[in-house]
Protein backbone atom coordinates (compact mmCIF):
# COMPACT_ATOMS: atom_id res chain seq x y z
CA UNK A 1 0.00 0.00 0.00
CA UNK A 2 0.89 3.51 -0.41
CA UNK A 3 2.20 5.30 2.37
CA UNK A 4 -0.38 7.97 4.48
CA UNK A 5 1.61 11.10 3.46
CA UNK A 6 1.39 12.77 -0.28
CA UNK A 7 4.17 14.85 -0.46
CA UNK A 8 5.71 13.06 -3.43
CA UNK A 9 1.87 12.51 -4.98
CA UNK A 10 -0.62 15.48 -4.64
CA UNK A 11 -2.95 12.76 -6.58
CA UNK A 12 -6.81 12.01 -5.93
CA UNK A 13 -6.35 8.49 -7.32
CA UNK A 14 -3.49 7.84 -4.84
CA UNK A 15 -5.62 8.68 -2.55
CA UNK A 16 -8.14 6.76 -3.26
CA UNK A 17 -5.96 4.20 -3.67
CA UNK A 18 -5.06 4.35 -0.07
CA UNK A 19 -8.75 3.17 0.93
CA UNK A 20 -9.66 0.81 -1.45
CA UNK A 21 -6.41 -0.13 -3.38
CA UNK A 22 -5.33 -3.10 -1.63
CA UNK A 23 -6.49 -6.99 -3.12
CA UNK A 24 -9.35 -7.38 -0.90
CA UNK A 25 -11.32 -4.11 -0.91
CA UNK A 26 -13.10 -3.49 -4.37
CA UNK A 27 -14.24 -7.38 -3.60
CA UNK A 28 -15.98 -6.56 -0.81
CA UNK A 29 -17.51 -3.47 -2.05
CA UNK A 30 -18.63 -5.69 -5.55
CA UNK A 31 -19.99 -8.19 -3.09
CA UNK A 32 -22.16 -5.19 -1.19
CA UNK A 33 -23.26 -3.79 -4.19
CA UNK A 34 -24.17 -7.03 -6.47
CA UNK A 35 -24.69 -9.81 -4.37
CA UNK A 36 -26.21 -8.24 -1.61
CA UNK A 37 -24.19 -9.24 1.35
CA UNK A 38 -24.60 -7.44 4.54
CA UNK A 39 -23.32 -9.59 7.46
CA UNK A 40 -19.82 -10.18 8.38
CA UNK A 41 -20.75 -13.92 7.04
CA UNK A 42 -21.89 -12.64 4.03
CA UNK A 43 -18.28 -11.48 2.94
CA UNK A 44 -16.90 -14.86 3.92
CA UNK A 45 -17.22 -16.54 0.56
CA UNK A 46 -14.41 -14.39 -0.84
CA UNK A 47 -12.16 -16.47 1.22
CA UNK A 48 -10.74 -13.97 3.12
CA UNK A 49 -9.15 -14.62 6.29
CA UNK A 50 -11.63 -13.38 9.26
CA UNK A 51 -8.86 -10.81 10.29
CA UNK A 52 -8.35 -9.48 7.31
CA UNK A 53 -12.16 -9.13 6.45
CA UNK A 54 -12.57 -7.30 9.69
CA UNK A 55 -9.85 -4.90 9.28
CA UNK A 56 -11.37 -4.28 5.61
CA UNK A 57 -14.46 -3.51 7.12
CA UNK A 58 -13.50 -1.39 10.14
CA UNK A 59 -11.48 0.69 7.21
CA UNK A 60 -14.12 1.05 5.04
CA UNK A 61 -16.60 2.49 7.79
CA UNK A 62 -13.70 4.47 9.50
CA UNK A 63 -13.50 5.80 5.48
CA UNK A 64 -16.96 6.05 5.50
CA UNK A 65 -18.03 4.15 2.62
CA UNK A 66 -19.95 2.18 5.16
CA UNK A 67 -21.96 2.41 7.72
CA UNK A 68 -23.31 0.06 10.28
CA UNK A 69 -26.79 -0.69 11.79
CA UNK A 70 -26.50 -3.59 14.11
CA UNK A 71 -24.62 -6.48 12.75
CA UNK A 72 -25.00 -5.08 8.88
CA UNK A 73 -22.29 -3.19 6.74
CA UNK A 74 -24.31 -0.77 4.35
CA UNK A 75 -22.34 0.90 1.60
CA UNK A 76 -23.26 4.66 2.01
CA UNK A 77 -23.50 7.18 -0.90
CA UNK A 78 -19.54 6.91 -1.04
CA UNK A 79 -19.43 3.55 -1.41
CA UNK A 80 -21.82 2.89 -3.64
CA UNK A 81 -20.46 5.68 -6.39
CA UNK A 82 -17.50 3.12 -6.38
CA UNK A 83 -19.82 0.69 -8.72
CA UNK A 84 -18.59 3.05 -11.75
CA UNK A 85 -15.37 1.51 -10.53
CA UNK A 86 -16.21 -1.89 -10.00
CA UNK A 87 -17.63 -1.87 -13.09
CA UNK A 88 -14.83 -0.23 -15.28
CA UNK A 89 -12.29 -2.37 -13.92
CA UNK A 90 -14.65 -5.60 -14.64
CA UNK A 91 -14.72 -4.51 -18.52
CA UNK A 92 -10.98 -4.15 -18.33
CA UNK A 93 -10.56 -7.25 -17.09
CA UNK A 94 -13.13 -8.87 -19.45
CA UNK A 95 -11.09 -7.30 -22.61
CA UNK A 96 -7.99 -7.96 -21.69
CA UNK A 97 -7.79 -10.99 -19.05
CA UNK A 98 -10.98 -13.15 -20.07
CA UNK A 99 -10.42 -15.15 -22.50
CA UNK A 100 -13.67 -17.29 -22.66
CA UNK A 101 -15.25 -14.59 -22.84
CA UNK A 102 -17.34 -12.02 -19.91
CA UNK A 103 -18.39 -14.10 -16.68
CA UNK A 104 -20.12 -11.32 -15.23
CA UNK A 105 -22.50 -8.98 -17.34
CA UNK A 106 -23.49 -5.82 -15.34
CA UNK A 107 -26.85 -4.93 -16.59
CA UNK A 108 -29.25 -1.90 -16.43
CA UNK A 109 -32.54 -2.90 -13.88
CA UNK A 110 -34.56 -1.22 -16.42
CA UNK A 111 -33.96 -2.16 -19.95
CA UNK A 112 -31.71 -5.00 -19.18
CA UNK A 113 -29.09 -3.82 -21.40
CA UNK A 114 -25.35 -4.26 -20.53
CA UNK A 115 -23.84 -1.08 -18.99
CA UNK A 116 -20.54 0.38 -19.83
CA UNK A 117 -17.98 2.51 -18.54
CA UNK A 118 -17.20 5.45 -20.60
CA UNK A 119 -14.93 8.47 -20.66
CA UNK A 120 -16.40 11.31 -21.96
CA UNK A 121 -16.05 14.71 -22.13
CA UNK A 122 -18.54 16.84 -19.44
CA UNK A 123 -19.38 19.73 -22.15
CA UNK A 124 -19.59 17.99 -25.14
CA UNK A 125 -19.72 14.44 -24.56
CA UNK A 126 -17.34 13.04 -27.38
CA UNK A 127 -13.91 11.66 -26.32
CA UNK A 128 -12.73 9.22 -29.08
CA UNK A 129 -9.83 7.96 -27.21
CA UNK A 130 -7.76 8.46 -23.97
CA UNK A 131 -5.39 10.10 -25.80
CA UNK A 132 -7.28 13.09 -25.64
CA UNK A 133 -7.43 13.70 -22.53
CA UNK A 134 -4.79 15.95 -20.80
CA UNK A 135 -4.04 16.63 -17.27
CA UNK A 136 -3.67 19.75 -15.80
CA UNK A 137 -3.54 21.28 -12.61
CA UNK A 138 -6.84 21.60 -10.29
CA UNK A 139 -7.26 23.64 -7.82
CA UNK A 140 -6.16 21.60 -5.33
CA UNK A 141 -2.45 21.11 -6.90
CA UNK A 142 0.04 23.24 -4.38
CA UNK A 143 0.70 26.25 -6.57
CA UNK A 144 4.80 25.03 -6.86
CA UNK A 145 3.42 21.95 -8.30
CA UNK A 146 1.02 23.47 -10.62
CA UNK A 147 3.98 25.86 -12.06
CA UNK A 148 6.01 23.30 -12.67
CA UNK A 149 3.19 21.52 -14.60
CA UNK A 150 2.81 24.70 -16.64
CA UNK A 151 6.59 24.38 -17.45
CA UNK A 152 7.08 21.50 -18.69
CA UNK A 153 4.72 19.30 -21.56
CA UNK A 154 2.15 16.56 -19.88
CA UNK A 155 1.55 14.04 -23.19
CA UNK A 156 -1.17 11.98 -22.96
CA UNK A 157 -0.96 8.04 -23.57
CA UNK A 158 -1.15 7.17 -27.00
CA UNK A 159 -3.62 4.84 -28.20
CA UNK A 160 -2.18 1.88 -30.14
Amino acid sequence: MLGKTYDREVCSAARALEVVGERWSLLIVRKALYAGARRFGDFRSLGIATNVLASRLDGFVAAGIMETDGPEYLLTEQGRELATVVVALTAWGDRWLAPDGPPVHYTHTGCGSDVAPRLVCEACGVLHDAGEVHARPGPGMPAEIAARMAQSEIVPPRST
